[in-house]
This record gives structure tokens, sequence and C-alpha cells, in this order.
């Protein structure tokens, strides 16, 4: 059983980190890529954030529009939860039984009140680990993945590396205050990004309450999120609390405005709810959500000696930017194959760049929409001894 979770396990981060590299693509989730810390252009930044590090981040796009000390290492207390549920939805199965060990129900503080040999679903541990905070059912977890909780870190920081969470590191499941357990207020937004675009991570962070059903004994459990945001913000949606002395008060949260998901996080914020719905509120004012090219857009002609090529753009790109910036976004194309032929249909010729002032903040792809093939002509012309005799 344990052999075939580490083999799982691994192939899930092998194929991770070598389909992606340290910045990866998700062929399902769309792109995850490393962010510039500077804010997309934004203007007219919120003032009175009570948090020692702030960041604000658009959810579609990843475009970071607000940070404050973005990358300053901090305790994340239970915000590490997001990543032991991520890793418990991807390398398990929802119905699969659980047994809670003796080491899973010592585990203190904010706790489902787990019991030895209890049995329930993974599905319904990742639940009360991610409302009720559960540090036990974190421990369970980790247990039944990986065979222990060290095991299971260690998959925990090779999957934060493989996001682009280049300066977190994990000690435990849960938070607890230990001193190489670090992460930042940018890595938890990448992390807690890939989070919400699983849709039962996602389904389960917005619940206000709900119940969970153990299978021995035949008991259900009543849990209330820990995240007020869900009550008192009427466009929120997530995603995790945590608190602890070390870390002080904590809170990843996502919110939906018009179609459109943002994403904050407050760490050692006093007035974290207020710090999050000042920051969801003033992306929602200030700053939108700009489709700049579209998927399959004809954007230019290759030269050629012959003739021109048209090349279009496979992906769309949308930037996140502030509104009082829109005007300023400009696009630059780079030709990468020399002006000659022949040119192969879809074959990539240049790159099509968005910059914002004196920022590059995406490019995308050019790519031929027709196979040219040349007969020597144009060579001829420039060469008259390659003349045909």
């Amino acid at each position: 059983m344990i052999r075939q979770k580490w083999t799982r396990a691994w192939c899930c981060v092998f194929l991770c980190m070598v389909s992606i590299g340290i910045l990866p693509v998700n062929p399902v989730y769309g792109a995850v890529t490393k962010k510039s810390v500077k804010s997309a252009g934004v203007s007219d930044e919120p003032s009175g954030i009570s948090a020692d590090a702030a960041v604000l981040m658009d959810v579609a796009t990843g475009d970071l529009l607000f940070g404050k000390q973005a990358n300053k290492r901090r305790f994340p207390a239970s915000t590490t939860k997001i990543m032991t549920a991520i890793l418990g939805l991807e390398l398990g199965r929802s119905d699969e039984v659980v047994t809670v060990s003796q080491k899973a129900a010592d585990v203190g503080e904010a706790t489902l009140h787990l019991d030895p040999a209890e049995k329930i679903n993974l599905y319904e541990l990742i639940t009360g680990a991610l409302i009720r905070s559960g540090n036990d059912a974190c421990v369970a977890i980790a247990e039944h993945i990986a065979g222990s909780e060290e095991q299971f870190v260690n998959l925990m920081n090779r999957k934060a590396l493989a996001l682009g969470a280049q300066n977190t590191h994990f000690e435990n499941t849960n938070g607890l205050p230990r001193n190489e357990h670090y992460s930042t207020a940018y890595d938890l937004a990448l992390i807690a990004r890939y989070g919400l675009q699983i849709p039962r991570f996602a389904a389960i962070t917005r619940l206000k309450e709900t119940k969970i059903h153990f299978l021995e004994p035949d008991v259900f459990m009543d849990l209330q999120n820990t995240n007020k945001l869900l009550w008192n913000y009427p466009y929120a949606d997530g995603v995790k609390t945590g608190t602890t002395i070390a870390a002080g008060k904590c809170l990843v949260a996502s919110a939906t405005k018009g179609g459109r998901q943002l994403l904050v996080v407050v760490l050692n914020a006093p007035d974290r709810f207020g710090d999050a719905k000042k920051l969801l509120e003033w992306g929602f004012e200030k700053t939108e959500t700009v489709r700049v090219v579209k998927a399959n857009q004809t954007i230019a002609e290759f030269p050629s000696f012959q003739k021109s090529v048209p090349v279009f753009s496979k992906d769309p790109i949308d930037i996140s930017i502030s509104k009082a910036k829109r005007k300023k976004v400009q696009t630059r194309i780079i030709w990468e194959k020399a002006a000659n032929l022949p040119v192969q249909a879809g074959e990539r010729v240049g790159h099509l760049e968005v910059w914002l002032e004196d920022q590059k903040v995406n490019s995308v792809p050019l790519l031929s929409e027709k196979e040219v093939v040349g007969d020597g002509s144009s060579l001829r012309r420039l060469f008259p001894f390659m003349q045909r005799k």
C-alpha cells in the first residue's frame, strides 16, 4: 500500500518538475509563472494596511497588483494547510479510508479531536483541515499518503519549488512554529492560486459551515469555517486563516466580483479581515483585466525574400493592470527566424512582448499560419552566378 502511494507521489512530483520546470505550465490549470514582485503598473496604492507583509494577485493572470514586503520570510501558521490539502487531493482518492494513528491523535492546539483507530474518508479529513484548521487531520493525511509526516513534508517542499515558491520551506504539515518553517506573502499567493484552480479545493474553502462523517465510529461532526471574511464580505469565496503567537494573525483570502477573482495574502496582520477586504475592494475598483491578444489572432506578417507569411498567436494574453494605465500598454514583435524561406506551417518564427512603460509583463510565441516553400528565385536574383544553364 505504502509503496503504491510512494510511486504515485513521486510520479506526480517528477512529472510536474520535468514538464514544467521550476516555473510550470499546467495543461489543466493554465500557466503558472513566476511574476515580478513589482506591482503591475498600479498607482494610488492603498494605505493603512496593518499587515507586516501583504500581496494582492489576480487569480486568472497571476499578475501582482499590490505588494508590501511580498518576499519577506515569515511564519505562515495554518496557511501551511493549503499545501497539505493540495497534495492530499492530488495524490489520494477522496474515498480512501484513513485510519487515525496515535501520533496524529496526539497533535495539539487546533484539532478535530481525533482518536486513535478512528476511520474516516480522506476527503473528509481534508475538509476538516481546511475548514476547522485541524492540526491532527494534517498529520493523518500525511501518514496516509506518504507513510510518515516527514516524507510528506518532503513532497510539500518539492511541490512549492515546482510552483515557483522559492522562498518557502515547510517543516510540518500544519504550520505549528518551527525555526525553519517559513514562507512569504508572494509564495503563499502562488500556492493558493494553484489550489483555487482545483475544483474540489475551491469548493471546500468557500464553505461557511459543513459536516464531516466518521466511518468508525459512525458519527457526524459540525464544522464552521475559521475564515470570517466569508460572513462579512459578500464576494468572498476562500481560502484559509492562520494564527500563532510567532506568526501573528494571517489570512489567505479570495473573492469573485463581476466574474473576476482576486487573491489576497496578509501576514502578521492585527486587522487581517479588514486588510483583506480593503485590498480586495481596491483591486476590484482600481484595476482591470485587459485582453491584449486573442487566441489564434493574426498578429503580423513575417518578412521573407519571396513573400510575407502571416503569423498568429496560439494563446491569448490577458494582463491585470491599473485602469489608469491601460493606454500605456504596448506590444513589440521580436523575430527569431532569419528572413528566408522555407517556413513550415505552425513554425515558431518569433514572439510578441507586452510592455507597460519600462516593464515587460508577458510574451507569447508567434507561429506561421501556412507553409511557404521557396524555389530559389530570390537567391538567384541576389547571386546571378546561381542562374540555371
